[in-house]
């Protein structure tokens, strides 16, 4: 809780001297708080205001968008709007943020596991055990995307070594082939000295 509004709540019981020495507030801060009481309450009805507007440009039953995020929502409340009536972006996101009213991140998913279309299986090695042991003797590893400015993705490759927990290997490239893989197990015999007899899991 505010000490401020704790001061106030309890001010008739305590007095506000003794309270304010027990929350460790200057007397006179808790005057300056309390006579700013009735702006801060302007304020909020504004952002409150502001949050009702912002929720019909994000309702499409009202011709909006759910995925509206600050900056959209900021050029739409602006729209046609004179330059000393617009509202700033860092408020439209504050209040969104205070309101619950982030947009919907509509991102695109991106498949990085292709099955093997033979049907065959392969034993787990490790039994699903991922606790840490000694280290060079297990691996995991894993491919992740990484979007960049032009709308296209480059692929991550990893190895840990799940006896240290740290990083062995990596390489980054803009297709996901097996060599990807490979030049991330490179990697990791080079950092490591090989991985003789070393066991690999991963999807």
């Amino acid at each position: 809780m505010n000490r401020f509004q704790f001061v106030e709540d309890h001010k008739g019981a305590y007095g506000v001297k003794r309270l304010c020495e027990v929350v460790e507030i200057a007397r006179s801060s808790f005057y300056a708080w309390l006579a700013a009481a009735p702006a801060r309450a302007a304020r909020a009805a504004d952002d409150a205001a502001l949050a009702g507007r912002i929720r019909v440009l994000q309702d499409p039953a009202q011709g909006g968008d759910r995925a509206y995020g600050a900056p959209r929502i900021t050029g739409d409340l602006n729209d046609g709007v004179p330059a000393g009536e617009r509202v700033n972006h860092k408020r439209v996101a504050r209040v969104m943020r205070d309101h619950g009213l982030a947009g919907i991140r509509l991102r695109r998913r991106v498949k990085t596991t292709v099955p093997d279309q033979s049907g065959r299986r392969f034993p787990d090695l490790i039994g699903r055990d991922f606790t840490t042991g000694e280290p060079n003797r297990r691996y995991v590893g894993d491919i992740t995307y990484l979007p960049i400015a032009d709308g296209t993705n480059l692929h991550l490759a990893s190895v840990i070594d799940l006896g240290s927990r740290k990083l062995a290997g990596w390489q980054i490239a803009d297709h996901m082939r097996t060599e990807l893989v490979e030049d991330a197990l490179k990697a990791a015999a080079r950092d490591r000295g090989n991985l003789t007899g070393a066991v690999f899991h991963s999807d």
